[in-house]
């Protein structure tokens, strides 16, 4: 695997040729879409060409086939797959350089082949990432490479192969945050990784520790972090760009994380081997870290701030119980059912902090927040709620531009009067396990304000891929690192907003 992908400005030796898959039992095409048919058809003269997308054919020392698939099919989500097939195949290589050929006859826009350009990066960033921080003396790992440099003659390409390394590179590192373990991984450690990106990325970074969030009246994240030797904080890490239009100037977009450094239940204890992978329980909360990055590294044109909620949720004779009634910082009462529905108390003391003293002109927050959205829709999405049209199509758009699948789910006001308890406002989990991820959806609702626009995404059933996938491979995905960019990005264009209906 590579350490680092970068552009270079210059031909380098070897030369990757990308082709469109023939017909079936066809030779090599004299001409036609291929981008460099002719060179194919000398290399190799008469050999069938491998059809399957990203599969990639040696044609000599210094050049190498990769499939595309068909033309009928091929798009940024392809190319995406594709890319990350052809980076593990020049680490198998030890190639530290290569010259993709043809991306100016991808598509006759720029626009596209500057989209092209970035999911090339995309995936060749993705399909080459490993945890390895922690390999020890027994490793039996090969050192990853130093450096893969890429150089792209295309000028749309090339701009697009930039931008989409710096997203890469966010997802990377949420996914790095993501598998880093509990023990190194624990809310102080959290905090001074937000700091770290701060102080590399141009952010301003404020973290509010446990005494000063008891003082706000955040009931819900001090109840969940209480019975931990190491206490909760909130994180705010906040990009504001020079120069600003005046468009611009009247965005201000908050990212909200869930990040539990580990979920052990409380008192509602996981059993059955339910603790396992409780680690990826943060992945809200690196996605929000990821995109701020990339956000930064970027230089987004509006202003973006990101609130980490962070805690880790222990057993001990300090934790919360349940049957305890907590206040949160909007004033709420919350009669706790069930210490494992613990993400929302952190997001609803988040979500109020933010809508009340950071004027956001729109909230998305992003959390593993129940299994009940994969049971729903399997890891194919993520579920998302929001009842502003506005925002629910630039998400959507967002969603289609990145491959990033969501899918809409209701959120009535049956299902908040659902929550209501009988000793409290409200409960933070109903006994009763109908319309499950609603029911985050539908707590959460009671601490924005709803003249704010706001959208929930449930991403527990795609922060982690169980098996081997042809872009991620197993492990930590980074899901929602290029969608909240690219909805950010969207927002820099300043479109008007409704605010939403009870």
């Amino acid at each position: 695997m590579y350490r680092r992908i970068s552009l270079s400005l210059k031909a380098l030796p070897l030369r990757v040729v990308p082709f469109f898959a023939p017909p079936a039992s066809a030779a090599i095409p004299r001409g036609g879409s291929n981008p460099d048919a002719g060179t194919l058809h000398r290399a190799m003269r008469g050999v069938r060409l491998p059809t399957e997308p990203g599969a990639t054919l040696a044609l000599d020392q210094s050049s190498l086939a990769v499939c595309l698939g068909t033309a009928a099919t091929f798009d940024p989500a392809r190319l995406r797959v594709v890319a990350a097939q052809l980076g593990r195949a020049l680490v198998k290589m030890g190639a530290s350089g290569a010259t993709i050929e043809g991306t100016h006859s991808w598509d006759r826009d720029s626009h596209q082949r500057h989209s092209l350009g970035a999911a090339l990066a995309e995936g060749l960033l993705l399909g080459t990432w490993r945890f390895d921080t922690l390999d020890g003396s027994a490793s039996q790992r090969k050192p990853r490479l130093a450096e893969l440099k890429v150089h792209i003659a295309d000028r749309a390409a090339r701009e697009g192969f930039a931008r989409g390394l710096a997203i890469g590179d966010g997802v990377n590192h949420a996914r790095h945050i993501a598998a880093t373990p509990p023990n190194v991984a624990h809310p102080s450690w959290i905090a001074a990784e937000a700091r770290r990106i701060g102080r590399s990325h141009g952010l301003k970074v404020r973290v509010l520790d446990h005494r000063q969030a008891e003082k706000l009246g955040m009931g819900g994240l001090i109840a969940v972090g209480k019975g931990s030797a190491i206490k909760p904080c909130l994180v705010v890490m906040e990009w504001s760009p020079r120069g600003r239009s005046r468009v611009a100037a009247a965005e201000h977009v908050v990212l909200v994380g869930k990040t539990i450094t580990y979920d052990t239940g409380g008192y509602s204890l996981k059993v059955n081997n339910g603790m396992k992978g409780m680690k990826y329980d943060k992945c809200g909360g690196a996605a929000v870290l990821g995109a701020m990055r990339t956000i930064a590294a970027l230089k987004v044109p509006i202003r973006v701030t990101g609130v980490l909620a962070v805690a880790e949720n222990m057993v001990s004779e300090s934790s919360y119980r349940p049957d305890d009634i907590i206040t949160m910082n909007n004033g709420i009462t919350v009669e706790v059912t069930n210490t494992d529905a613990e993400g929302r108390l952190v997001l609803a003391d988040a979500l109020s902090y933010a809508c009340t003293t950071l004027k956001p002109t729109a909230i998305v927050d992003i959390a593993t927040l129940t299994g009940g959205v994969g049971v729903a829709l399997g890891h194919f999405c993520a579920g998302y709620f929001c009842e502003n049209a506005d925002l629910a199509g630039t998400l959507e758009a967002a969603s289609a531009a990145t491959g990033e699948r969501v899918w809409r789910l209701p959120l009535w006001d049956p299902h908040r009067e659902f929550m209501r308890s009988q000793h409290a406002d409200i409960i933070n989990s109903n006994p009763l396990r109908t319309a499950h991820p609603i029911q985050g959806a539908a707590f959460l609702s009671y601490f924005v304000d709803p003249k704010v626009p706001w959208a929930h995404l449930d991403i527990a059933a795609m922060a982690v891929s169980e098996g081997a996938n042809d872009l991620t491979g197993a492990g930590p995905t980074g899901y929602g690192v290029r969608l909240l960019v690219e909805l950010v990005a969207a927002r820099t264009h300043g479109r008007a907003t409704t605010s939403r209906r009870r």
